[in-house]
């Protein structure tokens, strides 16, 4: 029976949004394991808006529903109207967009806050014992979805490591090309563009995630 995984996208682009190869390297490697796909965003406003040439804030705003679905090429929906029960597995691509947009991680590190849409979508899966692939920075989020004693990886960023810590996580360092497992509650973390220096190292871990992820689909 094909799988169906949900998304998660955070706009579009490394520094404000989602990573766009991160993203991309995901929706490819599900399309080549023959997984359905929905991709999802929140439809509020970006934290802020980065000129990705020079690295300088922007006097504009955008929409992450909107940026979002230019990685999607349109085919993506406002994440209220996601249901859990649809879907066999959630994967949540990095970039700064998942510490500004779906969480403000960014700017409260271990005090952060998921945003209340994400938030609801990625416990429903962790409640139903549904897979959950985080990647990049987005295992940040993990001790706010699974709560005390959650293993992921960040790869080896000491400041980010520790504020994993702070939020009660298990912080477990891994080389890009491979992934962490949290075994007790089917989550799937690598590090990708945390440690990454070319496309080619990210892939090789977002394509370990997601073939993992997909084989929990069948676990019991």
């Amino acid at each position: 029976m094909q799988k169906k995984v949900a998304v998660i996208l955070s706009g579009c682009g490394v520094y404000d949004g989602a990573e766009i190869h991160e993203s991309v390297l995901t929706l490819l490697r599900l399309d080549q394991r023959g997984a359905a796909v929905q991709c999802f965003a929140p439809n509020i406003t970006q934290h802020h808006v980065v000129n990705h040439l020079t690295g300088e804030e922007m006097p504009e705003t955008r929409n992450v529903l909107v940026e979002s679905a230019r990685i999607a090429r349109g085919a993506i929906e406002d994440i209220r109207e996601a249901d859990v029960t649809e879907f066999d597995a959630l994967i949540i691509p990095g970039g700064f967009g998942a510490a500004k947009n779906l969480s403000d991680f960014a700017t409260a590190g271990a005090d952060c806050k998921v945003q209340a849409e994400v938030l609801a979508l990625a416990e429903a899966f962790a409640e139903a014992g549904k897979p959950v692939g985080l990647i990049c920075i987005s295992p940040a989020l993990a001790a706010k979805i699974y709560g005390p004693g959650v293993t992921c990886t960040i790869g080896n960023d000491a400041e980010t490591a520790q504020a994993i810590t702070l939020m009660k996580g298990e912080h477990q360092e891994c080389e890009v090309t491979d992934i962490v497992e949290d075994k007790a509650r089917k989550l799937v973390s690598t590090p990708a563009y945390m440690v990454a220096k070319t496309i080619g190292e990210a892939a090789a871990g977002i394509n370990k995630l997601v073939d993992r992820v997909l084989e929990l689909t069948h676990e019991e």
